[in-house]
Parts: structure tokens; sequence; C-alpha cells
């Protein structure tokens, strides 16, 4: 029996900060909507250069309140190590299940880094999986509406691209909640991450992909599956006000 009020939007990471560098703006402007959403982070991120798994998890939990997260949960799987398997699929499974989201957003699934690109992987068949009645987890069999793809490092296609000016300062926020890993001055040798430029580089993508809309700051998606649309002039010229009288 499951009796936690469902999700509308449960975002899948390999690393805590992950999502804050790549789709946190959306979230957080969905969740001041009255949405509620969640985050599932697979690892402790404990093999990165600078903080502990504790302070991590502080950092984390930070960001999630910064964030307006109704949830985040951690699963602990082994950083470094995360492959595409059936111990990560189970995992997320358990994950779609309990929380039952409308909206699966997930990383894409080819990347720099593998664990990214394995989280992907496994996201995007745990999808499917979780609606198969004989995966037995002692929990109903559930499907998301709809996956989302994030972008990490590399670039992929884009299906479209929220405008998160009005939420971009809070979205920094939550970055910058993970001192152990951002803040120059923190304790630790210099890293990628740590230097200046590497956040920098976060808004100028941020700005980058905002202009591609007119917008000050913009995050992209990829939907791998065709987006149904009944009325284009309706969807393509709808205001904040007439998106707002659907809600």
């Amino acid at each position: 029996m499951n009796d936690i009020a469902p999700l509308d939007v449960l975002a899948a990471a390999a690393h805590p900060d992950d999502i804050e560098l790549t789709c946190a703006g959306t979230l957080i402007k969905l969740a001041k909507r009255g949405y509620r959403t969640g985050v599932i982070d697979l690892t402790r991120g404990e093999m990165g250069t600078r903080g502990t798994p504790e302070e991590r998890s502080e950092e984390a939990a930070e960001a999630a309140k910064i964030m307006g997260l109704a949830v985040r949960d951690n699963a602990g799987l082994p950083d470094g190590r995360l492959t595409h398997d059936w111990e990560m699929k189970s995992t997320l499974i358990k994950a779609l299940r309990k929380y039952k989201p409308k909206l699966w957003v997930i990383p894409c699934t080819e990347d720099r880094h593998p664990d990214h690109a394995a989280v992907g992987q496994a996201a995007q068949d745990a999808a499917f999986l979780a609606g198969l009645r004989k995966i037995d987890t002692g929990q109903e069999p559930f499907r998301p509406t709809w996956t989302l793809h994030y972008f990490c490092r590399w670039e992929h296609p884009v299906s479209f691209i929220v405008d998160v000016s009005d939420v971009f300062e809070t979205r920094l926020e939550a970055i910058r909640a993970y001192r152990s890993q951002f803040d120059p001055g923190a304790e630790g040798p210099k890293t990628f991450i740590s230097r200046p430029q590497f956040l920098e580089g976060i808004i100028a993508r941020a700005k980058y992909y905002g202009s591609k809309i007119e917008a000050a700051y913009g995050e992209p998606f990829l939907s791998k599956e065709a987006i149904k649309v009944d009325d284009p002039v309706a969807f393509l010229t709808a205001t904040e006000a007439d998106w707002a009288r659907l809600r």
C-alpha cells in the first residue's frame, strides 16, 4: 500500500548537485506554481575530490529546501561505479512506483561522465519496466506519463527550452549550497569545478539557451517521444495567463 502523496515531477541524478547544475530552475519554477517536485540522487558523491559524503548530504538537504522540493532521496549506490545494470534499474523502478510522478526527468543517455550516462540509460529503461506487473517489488505497477532528458556536459537535440529567468538567482543559491564543491575558498585542493570559471560557464550556458527563446536564462530538454499537439495556434501562442487558467 502506497500512502505517499504522488509527485508531479521526479528527477533522477547520479550525484548530489547534478540537478542544481542542469535543470534546477525548472524544478524551482514548478514548485513555486504548486507542483510537488522531488529528486533521487543515486550516489552520495563520495568520489569527489573535495568534501565528505556527510558534508555533501547536508549540502543536498540545504539545496532541497532552497528549491522547494517535497522529497529528496539518496540511493547510496557507489559513486564512479554506476552501470546500466539491474541493481540501478530496480532502484529506479521502486522510486517510480513509490512516488508515481507524472513527469520523469532524467539525464541524457550519452554524456562525458559515465555515471550520468548510466543513470540516463537505466532511468529510461525503468520508466517502461516499472509498468510490468510481473516485476515484483511489493508495489503496484506504474509508468510516468512522460519522460524528459536534461543536458549534462554534452549537447543534444532540443525539444523545448524552459524560461527560468525569474528563478535563476534561486538556482544559483542552490548551487552555492554545495560549498565543498564550488566555493574557491573552501578547504581542499583546487578542482575544475571549484574554479570561478566553472560557475561562469553554467551561467553562460543558461544565457545561451535563454537567448534562443528571447529570455534571460533557459534550460533545455529532450523528449524522445513526439509531443502531441491538438491546436498548434493555441499551443504556440499561449500566454502565461492562458497556461494559468489550464492548471
